[in-house]
């Protein structure tokens, strides 16, 4: 059969053998072109490296993002002393994401309509103005909005999350998030969570992550865990937001999970006593199980000392943590992870507190599905870098 290079002039095969990667075209006489490019589309396909699929990932992110947002049309907002917004509207609003094209606490529509560092001048506008209103627990959406653009990088590039079932996540509605706690320096684990709502999701759903005393203590790091959307793991905010129909995520180990040596890694610890059962029954609201590969091992603990706790918790008294890890590296490993939303779990009696021996039951019924799914996700891992 006659190879359909054959019939090309030379200056197109070296276009191809270019397109190809072929090193040496240009010293290669036309037959042999012909010949290494018959090579060439005989091969296997390359798989996709890290970067590119990182890339398919945002692009198709950046899509998604783009569908909310009507660029022909300008937010019909002015100022008090007349200037324009100069935003482009929520499609089918007659406002931009700031001023009340979408409901902030819950959707996450970029005021752009895209994320990226050349839109922050445009942003940064409107925060210096105050143009726009916070949530009532805090959340700033031009502050998570840049946050989430410079964590997409840990998300996309460095952790390289890969995520399932997230269908099983309402695109209305409230529903609660309990996961497993990694150990770590810092929550990744928290971060990766919501990014991967606010990534994977049709509709870009903000999961409010619920943090202990000491992110709602340290000066600046308080003020930048509201703003990014952070709420403190107290009932009345997890009311708040559940009553108003958001996603609220809570790690049920607490200091449990986050605070223990590299020897207990992914081993799911007690879930206290069930508070996050009550506030999911009292609301009425789905609880989704979450499987978080990949926390444990970005900063491996060496050992755990109570001597370190008790200094933290002199300097923040209203801190509960026990024991404090001591890790073996400052910058996190490179590791891939793994989040599974698994199915969600309906109430068993809406509206009502649970009985204490049945919530204890449920309580450890979750623990233990969530040990499963940890368990055969490790067992099916790839390379974890």
């Amino acid at each position: 059969m006659t190879s359909p290079f054959a019939a090309m002039t030379k200056k197109r095969l070296l276009e191809l053998a270019k397109l190809a990667a072929i090193r040496g075209r240009h010293r290669m006489t036309k037959a042999e072109l012909v010949a290494a490019l018959e090579e060439a589309a005989a091969a296997p396909p390359t798989p996709p490296t890290d970067e590119e699929i990182a890339g398919a990932r945002r692009e198709a992110l950046a899509q998604r993002l783009a569908a909310f947002v009507d660029p022909r049309r300008s937010c019909d907002w002015r100022s008090v002393e007349g200037h324009p917004c100069g935003l482009p509207a929520i499609v089918d609003a007659p406002r931009c994401a700031l001023h009340g094209g979408v409901d902030i606490s819950d959707l996450a529509v970029p005021a752009t309509g895209r994320l990226g560092v050349d839109t922050w001048p445009r942003l940064l506008r409107h925060l210096w103005l105050a143009s726009y209103d916070i949530d009532p627990i805090g959340l700033d959406p031009v502050i998570a909005e840049m946050f989430w653009h410079l964590a997409n990088y840990l998300y996309f590039d460095y952790f390289r999350v890969e995520v399932e079932g997230i269908e099983h996540l309402p695109e209305r509605g409230p529903a609660l998030l309990a996961a497993n706690h990694g150990g770590a320096a810092l929550p990744y684990d928290g971060v990766m969570l919501g990014l991967a709502v606010l990534n994977e999701m049709r509709v870009p759903r903000r999961a409010r992550i619920m943090g202990t005393e000491i992110f709602n203590l340290v000066p600046t790091l308080s003020h930048l865990y509201r703003k990014i959307g952070g709420v403190y793991a107290a009932r009345a905010d997890a009311a708040h937001l559940l009553a108003r129909g958001h996603v609220v995520g809570v790690f049920p180990e607490g200091d449990r999970g986050f605070q223990k040596s590299f020897s207990q890694a992914y081993q799911v610890q007690r879930f206290g006593r069930g508070g996050f059962i009550a506030i999911a029954e009292r609301h009425g609201v789905p609880l989704i199980p979450v499987a978080i590969i990949g926390s444990d091992e970005v900063h491996p603990a060496v050992f755990v000392s109570k001597t370190l706790a008790r200094l933290v918790r002199f300097i923040w008294p209203e801190q509960r943590v026990e024991e404090m890890a001591v890790y073996l590296n400052l910058l996190p490993l490179p590791i891939r992870w793994r989040i599974r939303f698994l199915p969600p779990i309906p109430p068993s009696h809406a509206g009502t507190d649970p009985d204490p021996l049945e919530m204890l039951e449920r309580t450890e019924t979750v623990r233990r599905l969530i040990q499963e799914n940890l368990d055969e996700m490790l067992r099916t891992r790839g390379s974890s870098i």
